[in-house]
């Protein structure tokens, strides 16, 4: 088994590794919907299909950023907290989508606001971690604290 790259503090490897996974999902998800999907989807719901790629793909891009900014700065509890939220967004706004889409009850619809409140909330997160003033970074600090 190799060790992971050199330099990259531990919550900046899980974003990167994770948003980078979730952009690869999102493109497999949105050729699906473009190819497979348009002849057995009514025009809205491949419309509300494409919004939950669309998401997926921007809060995947938020959890890059997150994993850059991880590697640049401390790693705070906003910091991880963000990406943890960014994360649940996905799973809660854009899953839900997705299962609806396959037929899933439409009840579930209702667990998707809970995904864009937990992006907002990211957001925010991420937001106040810049506003902050810098903390001292020791050698090595970058994000190395658990997330």
């Amino acid at each position: 088994m190799q060790s992971p790259p050199a330099g990259l503090a531990p919550l900046s490897r899980r974003c990167l590794a994770t948003g980078a996974t979730l952009m690869v999902i999102g493109v497999m998800l949105g050729a699906f919907g473009a190819h497979a999907l348009q002849a057995q989807l009514s025009p809205r719901q491949l419309a509300s299909y494409q919004t939950g790629v669309q998401y997926q793909m921007l809060h995947a891009f938020g959890l890059l950023v997150v994993g850059i900014v991880a590697q640049l700065t401390a790693a705070t509890p906003r910091l991880r907290w963000s990406a943890r939220l960014m994360f649940a967004g996905i799973v809660f706004f854009s899953g839900s989508i997705y299962l609806m889409t396959a037929g899933a009850p439409r009840w579930l619809g209702m667990i998707a606001p809970v995904g864009g409140v937990s992006f907002m909330a990211a957001w925010a997160l991420l937001a106040w971690h810049a506003l902050t003033p810098a903390q001292p970074r020791e050698a090595g600090q970058g994000g190395s604290e658990a997330g």
